[in-house]
């Protein structure tokens, strides 16, 4: 996959991150290759398509975090785990296990929620973390992970694309990935595990993150026709706002969908970190009861919708990952065909890992 991260991480940053994305022809679909065969890691990875549609559906995703609070070495920590205030570089941390297998350190769970009669047209894994805490995890393990389908054995997954992956002042950090299409067409939906996420325990100023974001893109023709993309990369939030331009994007008055965003170390009442949208005809910043809008960036994973997917655990504050989906009803009250999403950090130091948009298209 890619990789960027700031220098140094500061207690004042913004964003950055520019794209100009034209959208695939009717019926097409592009997982986008690159131009050269990767190297293993690289110290910048600027963001890139990654996969693009237009069909019948939408995208989905399942994310869990890897690493919270010891619950009895803080007094304070199931109240945080359930949503209370709390940044992780105030906890000592470790590892969530839940697999039961001695063989893994750590792991977590998380439902794909497919509507009926939808087929798989692409996924891919997201996995990341900071390797220095209070013990310092080698960055050899960094592209690897274990997946099991539901009910299913363990599988060794191996990045396929460039990992990213530097080290700062405060931290050592990094984002992979891996196509693993096949396996949830073939699977379906249900609870997937992923173990051994490379991250590390401990406590530091920094604090310790990690955790894994599965996004799957669908085809249902019960469901609006509808652009889908899905751009990846490993972005510092500093210094300049994150903007990501949609043109050649014709969609109706009152179009509905989705945006999601994968980011890294965003803490829980650290404001100035926003989500907007603009069009030709306005702005409107995305919020909703797991995201304030001057806190987006705020250890959550959440999505619309009264009901959830299932998670193990399901924690409401993952202390340093949020993996989040918003709805784009309201958002886009006039018809057009050009949209920007705007992410900003003026405070948190924070890195951006995934972006993806499912947007009604004009019939």
């Amino acid at each position: 996959m890619r990789h960027s991260l700031g220098q140094r991480l500061r207690s004042a940053t913004v964003g950055v991150l520019a794209l100009t994305t034209m959208w695939a022809p009717a019926g097409s679909a592009v997982a986008a290759a690159p131009a050269a065969p990767p190297a293993p890691e690289a110290a910048d990875l600027p963001f890139a398509q990654r996969y693009a549609a237009l069909q019948h559906g939408g995208i989905v995703r399942a994310a869990n975090t890897s690493i919270t609070c010891r619950t009895g070495q803080a007094p304070s920590c199931p109240g945080v785990q359930t949503g209370g205030a709390g940044v992780n570089g105030g906890f000592d941390m470790f590892y969530v296990d839940v697999d039961h297998d001695p063989n893994t350190y750590n792991s977590s769970r998380a439902e794909v929620r497919l509507p009926a009669g939808a087929r798989v047209t692409y996924a891919r894994l997201y996995w990341g973390g900071n390797l220095r805490v209070g013990e310092q995890k080698p960055s050899q393990d960094n592209g690897r992970v274990l997946i099991a389908e539901p009910g299913g054995e363990y599988k060794e997954l191996l990045a396929d694309t460039v990992v990213g992956h530097r080290v700062t002042d405060s931290a050592d950090a990094f984002q992979a990935s891996a196509d693993v299409t096949g396996l949830v067409r073939d699977s379906g939906p249900g609870l997937y595990t992923v173990g051994q996420v490379n991250v590390a325990g401990g406590r530091s100023a920094a604090g310790a993150w990690g955790g894994w974001t599965l996004v799957v893109a669908y085809e249902n023709p019960a469901e609006p026709l509808r652009h889908l993309a899905l751009w990846d990369g490993f972005a510092p939030l500093q210094s300049r706002a994150a903007e990501l331009r949609l043109r050649g994007l014709p969609f109706p008055a009152g179009a509905g969908g989705s945006v999601g965003l994968v980011a890294y170390d965003g803490d829980r009442g650290t404001s100035g970190d926003s989500l907007t949208l603009t069009t030709g005809s306005g702005s409107a910043s995305f919020t909703d009861a797991a995201n304030p809008a001057a806190d987006i960036l705020n250890s959550s994973i959440s999505g619309p919708g009264e009901s959830a997917p299932t998670r193990v655990p399901a924690y409401a504050h993952t202390l340093g990952y949020d993996s989040d989906v918003f709805g784009l009803a309201g958002r886009l009250p006039h018809a057009g065909d050009e949209a920007t999403f705007r992410l900003t950090s003026e405070r948190d130091a924070a890195w951006a890992g995934v972006l993806f948009a499912a947007v009604d298209a004009r019939r």
